[in-house]
């Protein structure tokens, strides 16, 4: 299985996320921003960084690169797609998932392990989770505070579609301590935290983020 990883001006977890894709056990494939051709991969990952220098709103300028018409067309068929931390403010960008991403509510840049709890299990990139389990991953984030008006607030929680929560601490003050989300097929996530650097002992505070990766290609396997 091939699952694209996008490359924006100003990203810098693109690798990382590669090399989280490749211990899943699939092969990472580098796609360019300018470039539409999604070049047959499986699924797609926007990383994290900080893309066009997060000039007007942190993500409003990739929202229009010539990748994402083909993403936001591929995740319509069905096709998974992941965006960590700017690429979840990128996914929000084009209307693929609800609500923005805004300054931190401290007004702080946020570095440290944070602790999540599995919320919904339901979605492509978290079946291999069991709901209510703690996770413990890096979050580093200086926008990364989730906002919503209730009522879409209210639709997410009754539709399963928070994926993951903050416990032991909000480290950002999103709005019901939402950590990740998911749209209604549930093929599309955006998670503020970074799973890819949770995939190896050696470098992360744990292996837990591996479940992303892994996740996701015993979803493709079903569907296949």
């Amino acid at each position: 299985m091939r699952i694209g990883v996008v490359t924006f001006p100003g990203s810098l977890d693109d690798r990382d996320a590669q090399r989280a894709v490749r211990i899943a056990g699939a092969e990472p494939v580098a796609l360019w921003h300018a470039d539409s051709d999604l070049r047959g991969v499986d699924g797609v990952i926007l990383p994290g960084g900080f893309s066009y220098g997060d000039y007007l709103r942190c993500g409003a300028i990739a929202r229009f690169s010539a990748v994402m018409d083909s993403v936001v067309k591929a995740a319509g068929d069905g096709m998974p797609v992941l965006g960590i931390c700017n690429g979840f403010q990128i996914l929000c960008e084009a209307h693929l998932l609800p609500g923005a991403l805004t300054r931190n509510e401290h007004l702080h840049f946020r570095n440290r392990d944070q602790w999540l709890r599995i919320e919904s299990t339901g979605s492509a990139w978290t079946a291999g989770y069991e709901a209510g389990q703690e996770i413990l991953i890096p979050v580093k984030n200086g926008e990364g505070r989730y906002v919503a008006d209730g009522r879409t607030l209210d639709e997410l929680e009754g539709s399963g579609r928070i994926v993951a929560r903050y416990v032991r601490g909000n480290p950002n003050g999103s709005q019901r301590d939402i950590a990740a989300i998911s749209n209604e097929a549930g093929n599309v996530v955006g998670i503020m935290p970074h799973p890819e650097h949770a995939v190896e002992a050696l470098t992360g505070p744990s292996v837990d983020g591996l479940g992303f990766f892994t996740s996701v290609l015993a979803h493709l396997g079903a569907h296949a």
